[in-house]
């Protein structure tokens, strides 16, 4: 899902720049420009770094299951 449409930065690069590293969302914006054209994202891009760094290293988040009409 894209969290900056400005810059194309998605939530898989978010979680991504946690994995390697990324502390801050000033260093997200650094490393991705996620927030650095009109700055709307920048709550859910903190969210989402910050729900990235309290995931252990590998773990797969699972996607919900969307049920399909018959």
């Amino acid at each position: 899902m894209y969290v900056c449409v400005c810059n194309g930065v998605t939530d898989h690069d978010i979680r991504q720049a946690a994995a390697a590293g990324c502390r801050s969302v000033a260093e997200l914006t650094m490393r991705t420009g996620c927030g650095a054209t009109c700055g709307t994202c920048l709550d859910f891009a903190a969210e989402t770094l910050e729900q990235a760094r309290a995931q252990p290293i590998g773990c797969v988040v699972p996607l919900p299951v969307l049920s399909q009409a018959a």
